[in-house]
């Protein structure tokens, strides 16, 4: 891999490692263990064993948009790439740090779409990184229903434990 490859590398890592930050920032604590919770929400550890690996497709799929377009061939769609993965960091702000599932529920509608925008973007220059993005969507899919879910069983929850 020649220096400017490893730089995107880079990029791609550092930029994903730092949305993933949010989860260690904003953890879910004793408020969200007060919460109403679905009996088949999963078990706490589990959403680190399955974060790691969609990170790790999430950087993989914007290098190998770069690897065949660049920077300047795929600037709209690293553009929408950077902002999913802002909406991505601000949900567990929103939904642990302000605990507030409500507003959560509004900003992971946006996330949802932000994936799917970055998937259309990214089509234009690479199947597979879009298909490296698909389970992604999927978990995001289901943790959409989950603090759905979790926001109907607690209309009160952002008054629990302020």
């Amino acid at each position: 891999m020649d220096g400017d490859a490893t730089l995107a590398l880079g990029v791609f890592i550092v930029a994903v490692v730092a949305t993933a930050m949010s989860g260690g920032i904003f953890k879910p604590g004793e408020w969200y263990e007060r919460l109403n919770h679905p009996s088949w929400r999963p078990p706490n550890w589990i959403f680190p064993v399955v974060w790691t690996p969609l990170y790790g497709l999430i950087a993989w799929s914007g290098f190998a948009v770069w690897q065949v377009a660049g920077w300047s061939g795929a600037a709209g769609a690293f553009a929408i790439y950077f902002i999913h993965l802002g909406l991505n960091f601000a949900w567990s702000w929103v939904f642990f740090g302000l605990r507030r599932p409500d507003w959560a529920l509004g900003e992971v509608a946006f996330l949802f779409l932000s994936i799917v925008a970055t998937m259309v973007a990214f089509s234009a220059h690479s199947s597979a990184a879009v298909w490296m993005l698909a389970p992604y969507l999927v978990w995001v899919g289901f943790a959409s229903f989950l603090n759905w879910t979790i926001m109907r069983l607690n209309p009160e929850a952002h008054r629990i434990g302020v």
